[in-house]
């Protein structure tokens, strides 16, 4: 009897020993799955973070190749750029990646444009007089004084600006520069000048309506930025590199050897005459009208005149590429003049590389007034790189300024504008994120 309890315990405590056993190979077993989901999601989680940093990585390679490729096309350019529609600028290939060259097209709120933009097309900042400023819109009397207040290296304040005093006094205190702008967000610290004055309802700077902006009287408000530089400049010579001719030296020689390219004999005599007796000129238009050239030999000669004795000039404005709201700041144009600018320039048959098609659509007096503050030509360019990764993981974009003035170009800005959001359809994303390649004009590019 007392074998038989013995044995009894002695099974008890093997079947307890047993389910103990089971119980820590099960809690075992928990664990090391646990462990393994843990470490599977952490491997899911760093093969996301490593897949989203490679597309990155590509979308910022794609960027840096747009930007060789705008390099490319203003290369030797002798100030003339090419057509957009001669260019690549939607949907560019490069590798697995794709960018677009993006351009606000101030003619429609709703469509995307794409291509270059010329600072020359724009108003500098640096150089127009505050009667020009005050022209652009939204733009107040007080500001445009307070502008030219900023960039006059004058410490005294104009009526109605601002100088010094004026901004020591502030919560976060800084002086007034009194030298040129730099970069045009500069104009933020500018006295009078807001976010909602620059960029307007178009916090992405996409020039196009989106879902969350809203339309102020069933127009996009764009602000001043599509409308203002501080990059345009060109140098005072020919497009092949050649020092100008200046009509106001008193020595003739060289402007008789330019003017028999063009004039006869008799005709040389002439107009030397009138050159004599009229000195000095204000400007080419001006010596254009006053020496009584015609429109045809005005163009063989207008690039290798100047009245200017600097080596650059700065902040001319290109009436061939500047929008309506540029040509509008001009000194004593008025509405119908610029529209008979637009019209003039848009006839298939003017001729758009030298100026002279500008005294024949306006009053001699008024074509004179803008002589000196106009060109044909643009050295210097902005280009709004949008570049995607070809899974559409990652996107970059950035704002490339360059100067063509010189061979090779040079970039003199190079700003991430990828904070302010993706710029373009949201569309494109999926796309390519589908793999099906972007989407551009309504149809989908496969790309290599």
């Amino acid at each position: 009897m007392v074998r038989a309890t013995s044995s009894g315990r002695q099974q008890g405590a093997r079947r307890r020993s047993r389910g103990s056993v089971l119980i820590v190979v099960t809690w075992i077993v928990l664990a090391l799955a646990a462990l393994a989901l843990v470490f599977a999601r952490a491997m899911r989680v760093e093969l996301i973070a490593s897949a989203n940093h490679v597309a990155a990585m590509q979308a910022d390679g794609t960027a840096h190749a747009a930007l060789q490729y705008v390099l490319s096309q203003v290369d030797g350019t002798d100030g003339l750029l090419r057509p957009a529609a001669e260019m690549s600028c939607e949907a560019v290939p490069v590798g697995e990646g794709f960018f677009w060259l993006l351009v606000q097209n101030l003619e429609d709120d709703y469509t995307h444009a794409f291509g270059l933009r010329d600072e020359a097309g724009r108003l500098n900042l640096n150089t127009a007089t505050q009667d020009m400023l005050v022209r652009l819109p939204n733009m107040t009397v007080e500001l445009a004084a307070a502008i030219r207040d900023w960039r006059d290296p004058e410490e005294q304040a104009s009526p109605g600006g601002a100088g010094s005093e004026y901004y020591l006094l502030l919560p976060d205190p800084y002086y007034c520069k009194n030298a040129p702008f730099e970069t045009v967000e500069e104009l933020l610290l500018v006295r009078g000048a807001t976010p909602e004055l620059l960029v307007g309802e178009d916090r992405n700077r996409n020039g196009v309506l989106d879902a969350h902006e809203h339309a102020a009287a069933g127009r996009l408000d764009r602000g001043l930025l599509p409308y203002i530089t501080v990059y345009s400049r060109e140098p005072n010579q020919t497009a092949a590199g050649e020092a100008r001719v200046n009509v106001n030296d008193r020595s003739d020689g060289e402007l008789e050897r330019l003017l028999r390219r063009a004039l006869s004999a008799e005709r040389l005599s002439e107009v030397m005459s009138r050159v004599r007796r009229e000195r000095p000129f204000r400007n080419p238009l001006d010596f254009y009208l006053r020496a009584g050239l015609t429109a045809e030999e005005f163009a063989q000669v207008a690039d290798a005149i100047t009245t200017s004795r600097g080596r650059t000039l700065t902040g001319l404005v290109n009436v061939v590429t500047a929008p309506r709201e540029v040509l509008a700041c001009l000194p004593g144009l008025e509405e119908g003049d610029v529209s008979a600018l637009l019209a003039r320039r848009s006839s298939p048959d003017t001729d758009l590389t030298n100026i002279a098609w500008v005294a024949e659509a306006l009053p001699a007096e008024k074509a004179v007034e803008i002589g000196g503050l106009i060109t044909t030509r643009s050295y210097q360019f902005s280009a709004d790189i949008v570049a995607v990764s070809g899974d559409g993981r990652a996107f970059r974009r950035y704002l490339a300024v360059v100067d063509a003035s010189t061979s090779p170009p040079r970039v003199t800005r190079w700003s991430d504008l990828t904070p302010l959001g993706w710029p373009l359809d949201p569309a494109l994303l999926a796309a390519l994120r589908e793999g099906s390649g972007p989407l551009t004009a309504g149809r989908v590019i496969t790309g290599g």
